[in-house]
């Protein structure tokens, strides 16, 4: 198993930045990449950005994409989301995702961090 915890969140203006951080534990050898996902109210989760356990390969939703960036730690088992000029449009619940395929199998992340909020207000 892998635990994720991720943390980071808050309130932030328009045009702001926040830094998530999603740590993991466990059975991390047997991870491949891992990904952010979000969530907002009455929407279904979608796919934020992705990368490969070792950094070299990187994904990102057109939403996001220049405005956010993915990058992990593996001395410290950690991933990062930078986001930044961030929208009212970015508010959810942000959830960090362990995969043992390719981070592009969307469907196939097996493991999920609890989530953490961000809100950007206008």
């Amino acid at each position: 198993q892998v635990q994720l915890v991720e943390s980071g969140g808050g309130l932030v203006q328009a045009g702001g930045s926040l830094r998530l951080s999603c740590a993991a534990s466990g059975r991390t050898f047997t991870v491949t990449g891992m990904g952010w996902f979000r969530q907002a109210p009455g929407k279904e989760r979608e796919f934020v950005a992705a990368i490969s356990r070792n950094g070299g390969s990187t994904y990102y939703a057109d939403s996001v994409k220049g405005r956010f960036t993915i990058s992990i730690d593996n001395t410290k088992n950690t991933v990062y989301l930078q986001m930044n000029s961030l929208k009212p449009e970015d508010t959810a619940v942000y959830r960090c995702a362990a995969s043992r395929f390719s981070v592009m199998r969307l469907n196939e992340y097996g493991y999920w961090g609890q989530g953490t909020q961000v809100t950007v207000s206008s």
